[in-house]
């Protein structure tokens, strides 16, 4: 089996790791996975794919290019695509690669993931919050936020916070910064992927603006990391930094 996903291949390595013949460059978790690396998620080597002859490609519909995934079917690989909007969705689609797709007994971490997350926040209806007017940027040069319809959004709606963008038409909108700025926001989340954003590097273009750094993979991940990511997550929302960039832990 090949994992063009990061979260998928921390899945299924945590899992039976002996599955696991080849993973792209920035497959980090577990950080002893011995594999052939493939490349990177937006351009892997679809020859290198096809040389190791697995019998199964896992992707996901918003990392991985299509035109790759057509490719690798073409050559007669079966490709197992996954499409994570919400947290539950992550669960129940994990529970169908691990289980229907790769043929394995459901995984302890699952159980304790879902546990985890079930007092935090409500499911299928947004929960009454009062919580900061937030925005949540993943990308600068052009400033880029979370949207609509986004599995870290979802994370972040279920702590508590008010996305601003949350109803906006786009998933991942292009912002300007002063139209950010203008929206007055109340916190800024600001991840460290995919644009690695650092305590020297993001809360200065927020002036005024309390600015938490969060672990990118406990934000935006759908595997193992999902067990501790509640306590990471909320510890860094509890301790921002302050106006300008001072004070606060930062992320975890």
């Amino acid at each position: 089996m090949v994992s063009l996903v990061p979260s998928l291949t921390e899945a299924v390595a945590a899992t039976a790791p002996g599955l696991l013949v080849g993973a792209t460059d920035w497959c980090s978790h577990p950080a002893d996975l011995s594999v052939t690396r493939i490349g990177g998620t937006k351009n892997p080597d679809v020859p290198r794919i096809l040389a190791l002859a697995p019998d199964l490609v896992l992707a996901n519909d918003e990392e991985n290019r299509r035109p790759d995934l057509d490719a690798l079917r073409a050559a007669g690989v079966p490709v197992w695509v996954t499409d994570i909007r919400t947290l539950d969705g992550a669960f129940r689609s994990l529970d169908r690669l691990l289980t229907t797709a790769c043929g394995l007994p459901r995984p302890d971490w699952l159980d304790e993931a879902e546990a985890a997350w079930a007092s935090v926040g409500s499911g299928g209806a947004p929960p009454e919050v009062d919580g900061p007017r937030t925005v949540v940027p993943i990308w600068r040069r052009p400033w880029m936020v979370l949207g609509r319809d986004t599995f870290a959004g979802d994370l972040l709606r279920r702590l508590g916070l008010r996305l601003v963008h949350a109803d906006h038409p786009e998933r991942y909108p292009a912002v300007p910064l002063p139209e950010l700025l203008a929206g007055r926001p109340e916190l800024v989340v600001l991840p460290d992927e995919p644009y690695r954003f650092t305590a020297e590097d993001g809360p200065e273009a927020f002036p005024g603006t309390p600015a938490a750094l969060v672990s990118g993979r406990h934000l935006t991940w759908y595997g193992p990391s999902l067990v501790t990511a509640p306590a990471v997550l909320r510890h860094a929302l509890d301790h921002p930094l302050g106006p300008g960039g001072t004070g606060g832990t930062g992320a975890s």
